[in-house]
C-alpha cells in the first residue's frame, strides 16, 4: 500500500510538472523553452517572450526578451523581479525566500541578447516602453499560471528604478512593489548627488551615522576619502605604470576614453562614489607620505577598477548610459579639487564618452519625472522602499511626504547593498508585518 502511495505521489509530481511546462509553452509569445535548475524550487524554465520593438506598433519589428521563472506551487504568491539590467543570476531573491513564493525575472529590453536581431532602435529604450514590455509579460502569465495568486514587484538600483516605473504605468498589475535603493533623479545630473557627496563622512552626513575611520573622529572619513584620491594624483608616474601592467593582463582597451592614463584618472575620480556606494572601511585607505605604491594600487583597485572605463564594458552599458541620460539620470565628476592633476580642469567630468556612438540622445524628460514623483507622493499605494543611508544613490530617494500607503526604511550605516535583511530583528519583523497586510 505504501509503496502505491509513492508512486500515485510521483506521479501528481510529474503531472505538476508538466502542466507548468505546457502551460507555459501554450502562450503563443514564449519560445525557446530550457528547464534549469534553481534552488529551492520544485522547478524552473528560462524562456524568450517575443515583444513588440514599439507597443505603440504591434505589427512592426519584434524582439526576444529573456525571462526566467521558478515554481514552488501554485498557492504560493509571485514574486516578478524587474532586472533594470542584464539577466544573468536566477538565485532565489531575499523576497521570493521571505514570502516562500515563486518567482519570475525579466531581463530589461536592448540589454544582453534581449535586442532585435536588426539592431537597437535607440529612441525605442524608454522607460514606457519597457513597462509596456513587463505588463506584457506579468498578464500572459497571470492569465496562463497564477490568475488567483498575489503579486509582487522588485528590484534592485536600476531595477528598483525599474519598478517604479512600471507600477507607475501599470498599477494593477501588482498588489505590493519593493524597490530596493532606486535612486529618483529629477535631472541628467541631480545636483542632491553632488551635496550629499560633501556632507558624507562629516558630522553633517545625511540620512544616517558614519562608519569609522582611521582617525578617531567619525566625521574625518570624508576627508580621508578626498586625501586619498589627491595621494593617487600626486603619485600618478608610480600608479599609472602598475595600471598598464595590470590591464595589459586583462586584455582591456580605454579607446572610448582616450588612453589608460584618462582611465587612470577617472578611475580617481571615481573612487568617491564608488567608496560609499559599496560601504568600504575608511580603516582600510592607505595613507601617508612613505606608502608603498603597490599598496596604494591595490587598494584604488578593489575599490575602483577601471574595467568600469574599458571598451568592451562600456559597450555594454550602452543601454544603461542612454537610459541615464534621457530618463533616469546619473552623475558627474566634479573636478575642482584636483584641477592642477587634470587637462580638462575647468569643467566637470560627465559620462558623454560612455553613450552609444552616432546616437542622437534627447534632453532628459524632466516633465515626466516630475509626473511620476508627483503620484508617488499622493496616489501610489502598497510600495515598500529600501535604502542605505550611506550610499550615494540615496541622495535622490523617493520622498514620500503625506503618502502614507507607501513605507521607506533607511539602515543608517548601511551603503547600496542594504536589504531588509541588513535591519535589526524589530524592522525586519515590521517589514513583514506590512507586506503581510498588504497582501491580504
Amino acid at each position: 500500500m505504501k509503496r502505491i502511495i509513492i508512486v500515485i505521489l510521483l506521479l501528481l509530481q510529474m503531472f505538476v510538472k508538466a502542466d507548468v511546462l505546457n502551460k507555459l509553452k501554450q502562450i503563443e509569445a514564449i519560445s525557446g523553452v530550457e528547464k534549469i535548475d534553481v534552488q529551492p524550487f520544485t522547478e524552473s524554465y528560462l524562456f524568450w517572450f517575443e515583444q513588440p520593438v514599439d507597443h505603440n506598433n504591434l505589427s512592426g519589428p519584434k524582439f526576444k526578451q529573456k525571462v526566467v521563472i521558478s515554481h514552488r506551487s501554485y498557492e504560493a504568491p509571485i514574486v516578478v523581479e524587474l532586472a533594470g539590467y542584464n539577466l544573468k543570476n536566477y538565485n532565489e531573491t531575499e523576497l521570493s525566500a521571505l514570502l516562500k513564493s515563486n518567482q519570475i525575472k525579466i531581463e530589461h529590453r536592448f540589454f544582453d541578447k534581449s535586442v532585435p536581431e536588426t539592431g537597437i532602435e535607440w529612441q525605442y529604450l524608454t522607460i514606457k516602453q519597457s513597462a509596456a514590455d513587463h505588463h506584457a509579460i506579468i498578464e500572459a502569465l497571470k492569465s496562463a499560471l497564477y490568475p488567483q495568486s498575489k503579486w509582487i514587484s522588485t528590484g534592485i538600483s536600476k531595477g528598483g528604478q525599474t519598478t517604479i516605473f512600471h507600477r507607475y504605468f501599470y498599477p494593477e498589475d501588482v498588489d505590493v512593489s519593493v524597490p530596493y535603493v532606486a535612486p529618483f533623479n529629477l535631472d541628467r545630473v541631480d545636483p542632491r548627488i553632488e551635496k550629499f557627496l560633501n556632507k558624507l563622512g562629516t558630522s553633517k552626513g545625511s540620512l544616517g551615522s558614519f562608519m569609522l575611520g582611521k582617525s578617531e573622529n567619525k566625521s574625518q572619513c570624508h576627508y580621508d576619502v578626498r586625501d586619498f584620491q589627491l595621494l593617487c594624483f600626486k603619485r600618478k608616474a608610480e600608479l599609472l605604470p602598475l595600471l598598464e601592467e595590470y590591464t595589459k593582463g586583462k586584455g582591456y582597451t580605454f579607446k572610448k576614453v582616450g588612453s589608460t592614463e584618462r582611465a587612470f584618472e577617472l578611475m580617481v575620480l571615481e573612487y568617491q562614489f564608488a567608496f560609499w556606494q559599496w560601504g568600504t572601511e575608511c580603516g582600510s585607505i592607505p595613507a601617508g607620505e612613505d606608502v608603498e605604491a603597490t599598496d596604494i594600487f591595490k587598494h584604488l583597485l578593489s575599490v575602483s577598477g577601471p574595467d568600469f572605463f574599458e571598451d568592451k564594458e562600456i559597450e555594454r552599458m550602452y543601454p544603461f548610459m542612454y537610459a541615464a541620460y534621457t530618463e533616469t539620470g546619473m552623475y558627474d565628476y566634479k573636478t575642482a579639487p584636483f584641477k592642477k592633476y587634470l587637462p580638462d580642469n575647468k569643467k566637470n567630468i560627465t559620462f558623454d564618452f560612455a553613450l552609444p556612438e552616432g546616437v542622437y540622445v534627447p534632453a532628459f524628460n524632466k516633465l515626466q519625472a516630475e509626473a511620476i514623483i508627483a503620484w508617488m507622493q499622493t496616489d501610489a499605494e502598497n510600495i515598500l522602499f529600501i535604502y542605505g543611508g550611506q550610499d550615494p544613490w540615496a541622495a535622490t530617494a523617493v520622498e514620500l511626504k503625506d503618502n502614507i500607503r507607501c513605507r521607506k526604511y533607511i539602515k543608517p550605516d548601511m551603503s547600496h547593498r542594504c536589504r531588509i535583511n541588513s535591519f535589526e530583528a524589530i524592522t525586519r519583523e515590521d517589514i513583514k508585518i506590512t507586506l503581510t497586510d498588504w497582501l491580504k
